[in-house]
């Protein structure tokens, strides 16, 4: 549809064009900068910074009922810029124009309520929203669509020459980056850090297959942030990790579209999410507070950030109940199939802390809460899921095994819906559920497989079948007969089938 087939009253906000501003602010000394620089942490005292509209108020003078028909409406219009995470322009990029987005196809996954089998064993009633059918198959794409449009933007605009993007990675953040990255160029180049056999062969496919230079390195994912880190304060480089905070912007998204599948009533809604760097909980964390703060939702939904036990450095912060004493230390990190949350050093800890406080606060009493599970749980969960019509990845796993250790700890109302994040697609991690099927984990995963849950294909060829098709030897005439006969005889006795009555 076209934007004057739609209510005049809403025309002139369909199609939207650059306004407002941004700004880059210290979550340390409180200083701001403009954003015609690409910053990564504030120049004066090192902390993290997150980018700001100062004239946010201006949103809410259009009143929140009004925002929900803008948004319900702009989904019909064939504009690709739109159809994106920049549907929701005036809240993740009001400064962009829509020629410097880049739109991939990322963003509006489905959100699919699982079968009553699963939501009976698990306790509650769940929902799945699958951000492995983003194009480079996990959330990421969300916060590399932002990024990516401000490198676009900063290029198109005169204030940076051609750009090397750099990221470090524990398999989704390299595969979004370098795809992304190919989409500008040659006047945007990729490389990428991963640490060495720590990364599934299916996500180390992905930045090859789209160009990158990919660098293994000793260690874990935080030995790669220090290395990506020292490479950004030195050389020209633009940092695609969650430090940088347009990639914060751009995984607002989820939330938004969490708001607009529900129409904008999340009373008695909960989120769940694996924490790993702790970039997109603060999103999904401020997305809320955008929302809520402009009357487009009029409830903030509780909010649910899950840690494995062998990566739990955030857990272990709020496990002390008085902010005051609360202290925040690094965790060395062992062996995860959540691979993409083993960081014990998250970049986004200062947002957390941060933006958690502000929720709590507005929201009038506690809203975010983190739980802690075991990585027996995180597969045992995610193979169960799988086997009930989803396709999940091992962080989906995690936050199953999430939702139900905090069901556990009376977090959960029973008249409560959760809302589960799925980050990748369940194939980037089939190799643990192939370890797990023969039980080969090593012992430092603390993983041994639940007889019920395992699966394996079966060899059926009967000894007494004197003839078998083979490559480039097909058998045909009676030999093809007898074969068909005997192996679907063979076949209805394993599944014990009853004949046909004739």
């Amino acid at each position: 549809m076209k934007a004057e087939d739609f209510p005049k009253d809403l025309q002139s906000h369909l199609i939207p064009s650059p306004a407002g501003r941004l700004i880059y602010r210290c979550l340390g000394c409180g200083q701001r900068y403009g954003i015609e620089t690409l910053l990564y942490t504030c120049p004066d005292c090192g902390q993290v910074l997150l980018l700001e509209d100062p004239v946010f108020e201006r949103l809410k003078e259009i009143p929140g009922s009004t925002w929900q028909r803008i948004f319900d409406y702009r989904k019909m219009l064939n504009v690709p810029a739109l159809q994106g995470i920049y549907r929701y322009h005036e809240f993740i990029g009001p400064v962009m124009p829509l020629d410097s987005v880049v739109y991939l196809g990322e963003g509006h996954t489905p959100i699919i309520e699982s079968n009553a089998r699963l939501q009976e064993k698990a306790g509650a009633r769940i929902f799945f929203k699958n951000d492995g059918q983003n194009p480079s198959a996990s959330f990421k794409d969300r916060g590399m669509a932002s990024a990516l449009s401000y490198i676009q933007y900063l290029l198109r605009q005169g204030y940076a020459e051609d750009i090397l993007a750099v990221c470090a990675s524990t398999g989704d953040t390299s595969a979004s980056a370098a795809l992304y990255a190919s989409f500008l160029y040659p006047r945007v180049k990729s490389a990428v850090l991963l640490p060495h056999k720590k990364v599934t062969p299916q996500q180390l496919s992905q930045p090859l297959g789209s160009g990158a230079a990919v660098f293994e390195i000793p260690g874990v994912f935080d030995d790669c942030m220090k290395v990506v880190e020292a490479l950004s304060e030195n050389y020209h480089v633009a940092l695609l990790n969650s430090k940088n905070a347009w990639r914060i912007l751009g995984q607002e998204s989820y939330s938004y579209e969490i708001a607009q599948y529900f129409e904008y009533d999340l009373a008695d809604t909960v989120v769940v999410l694996p924490i790993g760097n702790a970039g997109n909980i603060t999103a999904v964390i401020n997305g809320f507070l955008k929302f809520y703060e402009t009357g487009i939702i009029g409830t903030l939904p509780k909010i649910i950030g899950v840690q494995s036990e062998h990566a739990n450095p955030v857990y272990r912060y709020y496990l002390e109940p008085d902010p005051g004493k609360r202290h925040f230390e690094p965790v060395h990190v062992q062996s995860s199939v959540a691979q993409a949350a083993m960081i014990g050093n998250p970049v986004s800890m200062p947002r957390v802390i941060h933006l958690v406080e502000k929720y709590n606060r507005l929201a009038g009493r506690q809203r975010v809460y983190v739980s802690e599970v075991s990585e027996q749980d995180i597969m045992d969960w995610y193979l169960t899921a799988n086997r009930n019509g989803h396709v999940i990845c091992t962080h989906g796993g995690e936050c199953l095994a999430g939702l139900v250790a905090a069901e556990r700890r009376g977090l959960i109302e029973p008249n409560e819906r959760a809302v589960l994040d799925s980050t990748a697609h369940a194939l980037k991690f089939s190799g643990f559920q192939e370890m797990y099927f023969a039980n080969s984990f090593p012992p430092e995963y603390e993983v041994r497989p639940n007889p019920e849950l395992i699966n394996a294909p079966s060899l059926v060829r009967p000894a007494d079948l004197k003839a078998v098709p083979e490559p480039g030897r097909p058998l045909s005439g009676e030999p093809l007969e007898a074969f068909v006969a005997r192996i679907s005889e063979e076949i209805a006795q394993i599944l014990d089938l009853k004949k046909v009555s004739t």
